[in-house]
């Protein structure tokens, strides 16, 4: 099983055990369980869990989950950090087609590391990144 890289809402829903984590894209994470794979996390979507959790649109102890999951010794996750590589990537997905910067940063990150992209965005789906879902 390749690796690959998470969107935020995938990773939420692989944490919180969610049914709207597609069977197509628990797999992914499982096969990664199974076989040594690895899931990276760019940086942004543990800013983005933050943001989601003040404002109330994820269950509070979501990025609690997040960092137990992060320290256990089997995990398949790992953080990316924001580094220049992954930010010359960014002017390789459109603005016009992609407009939100978190996503064009996952996105790049995606195309940096040259790994599929777990993600149900729409507009992500629309640039040159390589998507499961």
């Amino acid at each position: 099983m390749p690796d690959a890289v998470t969107d935020t809402h995938a990773l939420i829903w692989y944490l919180q055990d969610d049914t709207r984590l597609p069977s197509v894209a628990a797999q992914w994470f499982a096969d990664c369980e199974n076989d040594g794979g690895r899931i990276y996390v760019p940086s942004i979507c543990v800013v983005e869990i933050i943001y989601l959790s003040e404002k109330g649109r994820i269950p509070a102890d979501t990025l609690s989950l997040f960092i137990s999951e992060l320290s256990a010794p089997d995990t398949v996750l790992e953080v990316v950090g924001l580094s220049l590589s992954v930010v010359l990537k960014i002017k390789d997905i459109s603005r016009a087609a992609v407009p939100d910067m978190p996503d064009r940063i996952i996105g790049a990150t995606a195309l940096d590391l040259g790994l599929p992209l777990i993600t149900r965005d729409k507009k992500i789906r629309s640039s040159m990144v390589q998507i499961i879902w």
